[in-house]
Order: structure tokens, then C-alpha cells, then sequence
């Protein structure tokens, strides 16, 4: 049987999503198709539980922090099994729920795999489904790590699965997940490694106050590894040795896990975009142009992890460029991204956050600019909460006052952040935020010093 539709979207996350429903509403039939459990990476799989178990870990890094200093109670410690529980009252019922919401919009939904038998056409489960256009929403994977004993290592998800924390972790990798859930491992008593090939991790973020948190993280109990490269993952006994060479020599640990935290990439390689003429582009994801459309099939659009488009591979991007997208199919390509102001941010404790520009990138640019650098440890916010490695690094170009990028690791650095996005995206200047009044005391209330 052939099914015939306006459009076709592949995957159910936040960028299908926002593609979908607004298509539908204006009167679009619309499919979707997820091999998946329907909701997406971030829902189910990625950010709501991830912080869910961050938050709670910093809870119990706060209460230990506090000790001494008005917090007399026994230390509180993390019930690892109370706490995935916790968890799984975020994400239990999000497939259900989400399925129902397509069946009350009107959109059909379609569990599979989906792959292009033509330009428009694809096969679900032997279905065929033809879209006037189609949308590649997929998301992204793990990138492989090519070496032996790969199908030891669990991923990111199956570490957000764990109904109890083993006693030895290994991390393989030294991004966003490998520190996020190290800082969670060791706060719940395991003994974890994180390994890193290159000499920097947290690559994109200001190198000086990735510098303080792998301090951090090492204050923690954590052992970072770097300019150290994994080179095999062996089960001996049950036990999982990881083997790995560093220029100091070759080193083994025995871990209980191992975890991969070493990048991800788009997931498109079985869809078969050769069949529709679909052409990839960066790190093998959709080439599209400005517009979010394919620069090889004018019937089909990307966005989110499955889009080579240059933005962020976060969620509220994806988001984004599905409304763009969404826009663009129903009204001529007209929209395009804006990416300008746009946080990112690692949810260690402290919290590591990003926009703008990076000193490297600003001088790439020929941009000339003041560098406002300092420690804040010993800051009354972050005494007040016993945080002993804290920091921020602004820009403010010299001739405009205008702010080009900002870096924040401390209290509320996550939301802290959000401020400086949206001066970036205003157009407002350092002389805007110094003059602002924020309440006092707050987190918000240290920005002005820091301009």
C-alpha cells in the first residue's frame, strides 16, 4: 500500500515537532516516522533526565559544602535507585503522550525505521509513504569509536537506565556528557576516570575556566585523564579492563563501566539518502542551504542534529530551525536561522557557560576587544555557597562597547548566561548591563562587575 501525504517527517523530537504540528495546523496531512520511542533525544534520552539527576547531585554537593557552615545534619548522600525512580516520573509516559497528541492533531504516526525508495518516497516496515516534501528530523548517535571491544561500552543512554550505579566508572571521551555525569558518578560514591585524547577537554569552551573545572572535577575525586587515548575496552572475569596509551606510556584501569562519551554524529547513514539524492555535508549530516533545504533535492528540508547548518547541536536550536522550516514550506523559503546569542552550557557542579564569541574566534575576526578576566572564589556569591572554584571571562569590543562573547563557571552560571544572550542578541552594550539594576543579592546582581 501507498500512502500519500503533503508531508513527510522523519523522526519525533523537538525539531519534527516543531515542523510538524504548525503544518498540520495549517492544514497539511502530515506523517511522521520514528524507529525510536516517540519523543525525542531530549525528552527521553538526553537533557530533562540528565538534569533531573544533576539536580539532585547538586543538591547533595550543597549540603556537603555546607557543612561547617550552619548545616549540621549527617552528610546526605545519594540513593542512587530512589533517584532513577525519580527519573523515570519524567519520562515514562512521553511515547504514549506524545503519540496521542499526533493522533488528535490529525497526523499520522508510523513506529520504523524509515528509508528513501525515491526522491519523496520512503519505506517504513514495507509501507511505502510519498510526501510532496519531506523533512530529516532524525537527530543523532553515537559516533563509533573504531576500536576493540566497542560492544562493551554502554552509552549516554544506557547510563540515564542504570536502576544502580556500579563502584568503577569509565569515561571515553572528555565532552559535555563525560563531565556532567562523572560529576554525578562521584557525588553517588563510584570511582570514576574520565579519558581524553587531546590536552583540552570541553573543546569550544574558554580554555582558562575549563582549566578550573577539570581542577574541580579532580577536587571531586574524579580522575581526568588527558592527552590520553582509549585504545581497547576488554572484559577479563566480568570486569572490564580499559587499556589506553598516553605519550607518559600505555595504562589500564578495571572498571565495572564504561561509558561512551566521545562525540555524536548524525544519524542518516540507513536511511539511504542516496536513493532520494540527498547530499551530506558536515560530519555527514544534510547539506542544506540557508533556508534549511537540501542543496541537491529542493522537495526536501533538514534540521537539528541532521542538518549540516552550522548552529549548536542543542535542543532549543533544533526547536528553532524546525519553526524555520515549518515556516519556510508554508510560506516560500523566506526564514533563516538566527544563531546569534545562542548559550550553551555543561551542567557540572559549578555549572561551565558559554555565548558569543571565544577569545580565539573574536581575533579570528579581527575584532578588537577588552578581555575582562578574574576569579570569583572569593566572591560573596559564591563563598555564600561554599563554591571554591568559580570565574568569568568577558569581551566587550573597545571601539562600541559592544559585548561579543561571555563565559561564566559559578553559581547560577546557567542562568546567568541566558542574560548575556539575549544583550548579544539585542545589540546591547556593556554600558546597558552595567547600568541595569538587578536584585540584590543574586547571581544576576555580579554582572555588571563583570563588564
Amino acid at each position: 500500500m501507498t500512502v500519500h501525504v503533503d508531508l513527510v517527517v522523519v523522526g519525533t523530537g523537538s525539531a519534527a515537532q516543531s515542523v510538524a504540528f504548525p503544518c498540520r495546523e495549517a492544514g497539511w496531512s502530515v506523517m511522521v516516522a520514528d524507529s525510536d520511542p516517540f519523543g525525542g533525544t531530549c525528552q527521553l534520552r538526553g537533557c530533562d533526565p540528565k538534569k533531573v539527576l544533576v539536580g539532585v547531585s547538586e543538591l547533595i554537593d550543597w549540603g556537603r559544602r555546607m557543612q561547617g557552615k550552619g548545616q549540621s545534619a549527617p552528610a546526605p548522600a545519594l540513593v542512587w535507585p530512589e533517584m532513577a525512580k525519580f527519573k523515570r516520573s519524567f519520562v515514562e509516559g512521553v511515547p504514549e503522550a506524545m503519540g496521542k497528541s499526533f493522533e488528535e492533531a490529525g497526523i499520522l504516526s508510523v513506529q520504523g525505521r524509515a528509508r528513501f525508495v525515491g526522491p519523496t518516497s520512503l519505506q517504513v516496515d514495507g509501507e511505502t509513504y510519498v510526501g510532496q516534501h519531506v523533512v530529516i528530523a532524525t537527530g543523532a548517535r553515537h559516533a563509533p569509536l573504531r576500536i576493540p571491544g566497542e560492544e562493551y561500552v554502554t552509552t549516554s543512554s544506557g547510563f540515564l537506565g542504570l536502576e544502580a550505579l556500579p563502584g568503577r566508572v569509565a569515561f571515553i571521551g572528555g565532552g559535555y556528557i563525560a563531565f556532567e555525569f562523572a560529576h554525578v558518578a562521584a557525588r553517588a560514591g563510584a570511582s570514576v576516570s574520565v579519558f581524553h585524547r587531546g590536552e583540552r577537554p570541553l573543546v569550544g569552551f574558554d580554555p582558562d575556566l575549563v582549566a578550573r573545572l577539570v581542577e574541580a572535577t579532580r577536587d571531586l575525586g574524579v580522575e581526568v585523564r588527558l592527552g590520553t587515548s582509549v585504545t581497547a575496552v576488554e572484559n577479563v572475569g566480568g570486569d572490564l579492563v580499559v587499556r589506553a596509551s598516553a605519550d607518559s606510556g600505555d595504562a589500564e584501569v578495571l572498571v565495572d563501566l564504561a561509558v561512551h562519551a566521545a562525540g555524536r554524529v548524525p544519524e542518516v547513514d540507513d536511511l539511504d539518502l542516496e536513493a532520494a539524492g540527498v547530499a551530506r555535508g558536515e560530519r555527514g549530516g544534510v547539506a542544506v542551504n540557508e533556508y534549511l533545504q537540501s542543496v541537491s533535492n529542493s522537495a526536501v528540508y533538514a534540521a537539528g542534529d541532521a542538518a549540516a547548518s552550522g548552529g549548536l547541536p542543542l535542543t532549543p536550536v533544533a526547536g528553532m530551525q524546525g519553526g524555520v522550516v515549518a515556516a519556510n514550506l508554508l510560506s516560500g523559503n523566506k526564514r533563516t536561522p538566527n544563531y546569534l546569542g545562542i548559550p550553551t552550557v555543561v551542567f557540572t557542579t559549578p555549572p561551565l557557560a558559554r555565548v558569543g564569541h571565544d577569545e580565539a574566534s573574536a581575533r579570528a575576526q579581527g575584532l578588537h576587544f577588552a578581555t575582562h578576566f578574574e576569579d570569583t572564589s572569593g566572591w560573596y556569591s559564591s563563598r555564600r555557597v561554599g563554591l571554591e572554584h568559580s570565574a568569568f571571562k568577558t569581551l566587550v569590543e573597545e571601539r562600541t562597547g559592544r559585548i561579543l562573547g561571555a563565559h561564566l563557571l559559578g553559581p547560577h552560571a546557567e542562568e546567568a548566561i541566558n542574560i548575556f544572550g539575549l544583550a548579544i542578541r539585542a545589540g546591547l552594550g556593556a554600558r546597558d548591563l552595567k547600568d541595569m539594576v538587578f536584585a540584590y543579592p543574586t547571581s544576576a546582581s555580579d554582572i555588571g562587575y563583570m563588564l
